[in-house]
């Protein structure tokens, strides 16, 4: 096919793509971190519009958003705030999604800079068949512009040490914007300076071998460049960085540090077991990406290997090999360094682009090598078969894209309850799109609340009547609701798989792939919550009573059995409360506060056997509740007190600060060496 035509059909399908991943943005729900980030932003445009006495921008110790340069968001922000756009999501989602379509169209040029444009036309094609890429596209104002920058570093880099047949000022603008843009959005981006002179270093190298002389003139230019290009990037990326441009170099270096283990940590499902991201194991990242890049982007990256001897030569040896550094060294590095990790492998989408160009630039020297019309055919209608799984999946679950897993874990279904699927609650807006048109059909003009486990206050900022909160589903029944929307995510695994989620007053389930992923509930009594504020009064009758009302109803809420054998055990009535919480287990064998409970009943009773069982299943259930290391080792002490020390000590490896494991440790050495036990107390009392 002529260069003419290949290029004609290289743009149309850049301007389809473009169309489509627009219509995306439109459609998209705000994400996990949207709030939060947009929040941030708009501190920050306050800290420049008031001249830096706004510093509500560096106070961010729970969310730790200063250290992030987040200047995509900044700037979004900045363009709402001039032109007074209401639609602020809206406007967000756009603007990625633009993003995205551009991060797709720099890798495509790139793969038309290394194998022309057949190469490129299979870099859109390959992305616009990525479920999670395209997903994320629509509102990850973060990791999306990241990947852009990233990958449009990591062009630039080779076009600066490569070409010099064209003006290097313009390579060198390019880089410098890139290198800056990327540590705006995310300190990881000095990287991409490391990257720079580790290459250009290699490059030299290179050409020394092959030329057999060292340019050293040329390597001081090079090196002189890459200085001023790197200074450069640096200063310009703190542009719309408060915390960045409060000292420039040691708090962006400060940055980087905490950034390389996140202080945050979560939850999350994985391999069927609820576990903390900063004790996943090594292969969690890799793994992610196995289960959910389609099979048709790994078929041509193992065609890339299989013809790598015949794709690599002398004279492209270190562009391939560049770019192949540019995908493995940040996963072995995550993986060596043991980083925390979550929400699957979103935080590593910049690296998604460069797994595409290689991919297509397997399928495109695969056709070249073929030549054999019938086999050009064949391979071509392999390729269609595996694309087939994320068209129908994307055809048929539009906009909710990223929750997209792959026949290795036999597509959403199979990944469901064993992995995460909505952890960043795009069905939300479904879900409170619906229940708004429900209560306008039914005429619901009096006071209405809806709770919700993420904010749903955006969509339903035109109902006056309306009154939104958050409230985690665990706690539902503490709370006072009439509705509540609630996405599957941090939901027990146990649940999730033996279909006790969505509950039975579900009056609404959005489905994905048939996967109950969020659900519309509607409060049946609220005898649940009079027990709940009984108890709090005291008056445990009267609590005893609603709660056995209240479970005439609704026995799928561990929380009221939890509170129900409260007031059974203030009333006297042990054996009964023992009862109710085991009637809990039954919904949910890993509720930590049923366990815990049962375990302390034990103790009082004089069952230290059965009080260990209890917290031994809570520890293995969740490593980091503290509560349990202490009342393990008190059982403990007495017997094996090495043993028992050493789980309190583990306990403040996982948290230094906690109190009472400090006390317990400073009481087991009171008798045998009080100058340890006093240097305990001394440390108790200097922790605010």
């Amino acid at each position: 096919m002529g260069s003419k035509r290949l290029k004609y059909i290289f743009y149309s399908f850049a301007l389809l793509l473009l169309l489509f991943m627009l219509k995306g943005g439109f459609d998209a729900g705000i994400s996990g971190d949207e709030y939060l980030h947009y929040n941030q932003s708009v501190s920050v445009y306050n800290y420049f519009a008031s001249f830096g006495k706004d510093t509500s921008a560096l106070n961010t110790s729970k969310t730790h958003l200063k250290y992030y340069g987040q200047s995509f968001d900044n700037l979004t922000t900045i363009v709402i705030k001039w032109f007074n756009i209401d639609n602020i999501f809206l406007f967000r989602h756009i603007s990625c999604s633009f993003v995205g379509c551009l991060t797709v169209i720099v890798t495509a040029i790139f793969a038309v800079w290394l194998a022309g444009y057949g190469a490129g036309i299979l870099v859109i094609l390959l992305f616009a068949l990525s479920p999670t890429f395209m997903g994320h596209a629509q509102n990850n104002l973060k990791d999306i512009p990241f990947a852009l920058s990233y990958i449009s570093a990591i062009f630039f880099i080779m076009k600066y040490l490569t070409v010099e047949n064209k003006p290097v000022l313009i390579n060198s603008l390019l880089l410098t914007a890139s290198i800056a843009f990327s540590i705006s959005i995310r300190p990881g981006g000095l990287l991409l300076i490391c990257y720079l002179f580790f290459f250009l270093l290699l490059h030299s190298i290179v050409n020394y071998v092959l030329s057999k002389k060292f340019d050293l003139p040329y390597f001081r230019r090079k090196l002189n460049q890459a200085i001023i290009i790197s200074l450069s990037a640096w200063l310009f990326s703190m542009i719309l960085w408060p915390y960045a441009l409060l000292n420039p170099f040691l708090n962006v270096w400060k940055s980087y540090l905490v950034m390389t283990q996140f202080p945050t940590t979560l939850m999350q499902l994985f391999e069927g077991k609820m576990e903390w991201s900063d004790f996943m194991p090594w292969y969690y990242l890799p793994k992610y990406m196995a289960i959910t890049i389609p099979l048709v982007v790994f078929a041509g990256l193992a065609v890339f290997i299989v013809l790598s001897k015949k794709i690599i030569n002398t004279n492209n040896l270190l562009k391939y090999g560049f770019l192949i550094f540019s995908v493995l060294f940040p996963v072995i590095f995550v993986i060596y360094d043991k980083s925390n990790l979550y929400g699957s492998w979103r935080h590593f989408l910049f690296i998604y682009p460069s797994i595409i160009l290689l991919a297509a630039i397997g399928f495109s020297f695969l056709i070249k090598y073929l030549r054999n019309k019938y086999l050009i055919a064949t391979g071509i209608l392999f390729a269609l078969i595996l694309a087939l799984h994320p068209v129908k999946y994307m055809i048929l679950n539009h906009p909710y894209y990223y929750l997209y897993y792959n026949q290795f874990t036999g597509g959403l279904n199979g990944a469901f309850g064993k992995y995460e699927t909505d952890y960043y609650f795009h069905t939300i807006r479904s879900g409170s799109e619906w229940l708004a048109e429900y209560l306008e059909n039914n005429k619901r003009d009096d006071s209405i609340k809806i709770a919700t486990n993420f904010s749903v206050g955006w969509y339903f900022r035109n109902h006056a009547n309306i009154q939104t909160y958050y409230c985690q589903y665990d706690e539902r029944s503490q709370y006072d609701w009439d509705y509540m929307i609630v996405a599957n995510s941090y939901m027990p695994a146990y649940q999730l798989q033996n279909k006790i989620w969505p509950p039975k007053n579900a009056i609404h389930v959005v489905y994905v792939d048939n996967v109950p992923v969020c659900a519309v509930l509607k409060r049946e009594t609220k005898l649940d919550l009079k027990g709940y504020e009984a108890v709090k009064k005291g008056e445990t009758s009267n609590a005893i009573r609603f709660f056995e009302d209240a479970l005439k109803i609704n026995t799928q809420d561990e929380l009221i059995f939890y509170n129900f054998a409260t007031a059974l055990v203030k009333e006297g009535k042990i054996d009964s409360a023992i009862v109710v919480l085991q009637s809990a287990l039954k919904i949910n064998p890993s509720y930590e506060p049923v366990l815990m409970y049962l375990g302390n009943i034990a103790v009082k009773q004089e069952k230290p056997d059965e009080a260990v069982r209890y917290y031994e299943i809570l520890m293995g259930y969740n490593r980091k509740y503290y509560d349990v290391y202490v009342g393990l080792s008190k059982l403990m002490v007495d017997k094996d007190i090495v043993k028992a020390r050493a789980l309190l000590k583990t306990c403040l490896m996982l948290n230094p600060s906690y109190k009472p494991a400090i006390r317990s440790l400073a009481d087991s050495y009171r008798k045998s060496d009080p100058k340890v036990a006093m240097k305990y107390d001394e440390l108790v009392n200097s922790i605010k």
